[in-house]
């Protein structure tokens, strides 16, 4: 899991859309609200926006230098996954 140390050496900014209440942005709510501490504790100024709006499909944006942007759509995917789908985010960074 060192890779969670690393967010803000390989990314410039990490996006997580959800909706409140839906069904498909359940695993998606419990990843933020099990790991979002420890992600801020480890990348104090590191920019992690949490964006809800009702019936929207979870993803994971992440940006990096040069204004590029990467996405990872999250519907179907369990906690293990979303945790897989941002550390594989991280490391396309460090590439």
């Amino acid at each position: 899991m060192a890779w969670r140390g690393k967010l803000s050496k390989n990314l410039k900014e990490l996006r997580i859309l959800l909706c409140q209440s839906s069904p498909s942005s359940a695993p998606a709510r419990a990843f933020v609200e099990k790991n979002y501490k420890d992600l801020k504790t480890l990348n104090p100024k590191f920019p992690i926006l949490i964006r809800e709006c009702s019936g929207i499909e979870p993803q994971l944006w992440a940006r990096y230098d040069m204004g590029i942007e990467r996405v990872a759509r999250l519907e179907g995917l369990s906690e293990a996954q979303i945790s897989k789908a941002l550390e594989d985010l991280v490391k396309v960074g460090a590439s």
